[in-house]
């Protein structure tokens, strides 16, 4: 959050802190009809965000943060429809390009341009495998990837970051290397390079 403008912070925390309350739902989803269920209780919600924001349910904090920074614009359902898809895909290939398309939305929501999120979604992908092998098989899709045209952040230094990050976590198949990925991340954040 740090190389987020400071007026667009608490956007972007919400909007991630979205993303991350979804992943959590496909993480927990046994059922996929209950999964879908719980999705489009978030879809109605970010309709009724865009069209009526003082009807939204009191008492979910989540849909506070999201009332007081996203009020009256469109896009958040993009993303719990990437999320759907994640849910639904019938094998691996489609669950990867649900995943990529996931990371699009989330990246195209925080600023982005294209797509430029598919390498984080991706990787973020990776982590809701429960097999060691299929998640490589994300961070082989990931490593494939060409890197997006710096112009595709929109000057934007987190995305970036991100984008940078999950190519370097992605080379190692999710191994971490935590001294390498913070110099690296100092470096962008710094020099943007």
């Amino acid at each position: 959050m740090v190389a987020v403008p400071r007026p667009q912070r608490a956007a972007i925390a919400a909007l991630w802190a979205l993303a991350e309350r979804l992943t959590k739902l496909l993480y927990d989803a046994r059922e996929p009809l209950i999964g879908q269920i719980k999705l489009a209780w978030w879809r109605d919600m970010a309709a009724m965000l865009t069209r009526d924001p003082d009807g939204l349910p009191k008492g979910e904090p989540l849909l506070a943060e999201l009332t007081a920074t996203w009020a009256g614009q469109r896009g958040l359902d993009s993303l719990v429809d990437a999320a759907e898809a994640v849910l639904l895909a019938d094998d691996a290939a489609a669950q990867q390009i649900a995943a990529a398309a996931f990371g699009d939305a989330l990246f195209a929501l925080s600023g982005g341009q294209g797509k430029s999120g598919a390498r984080w979604g991706l990787v973020w992908g990776a982590g809701l495998q429960q097999g060691a092998a299929d998640a490589r098989d994300y961070f082989a899709a990931a490593r494939r990837l060409p890197p997006p045209a710096r112009r595709s952040f929109n000057r934007n230094k987190a995305l970036l970051m991100l984008d940078r990050w999950a190519a370097a976590i992605a080379q190692n198949d999710g191994e971490r290397r935590w001294r390498s990925e913070g110099l690296l991340l100092l470096r962008i954040g710094l020099i943007g390079r």
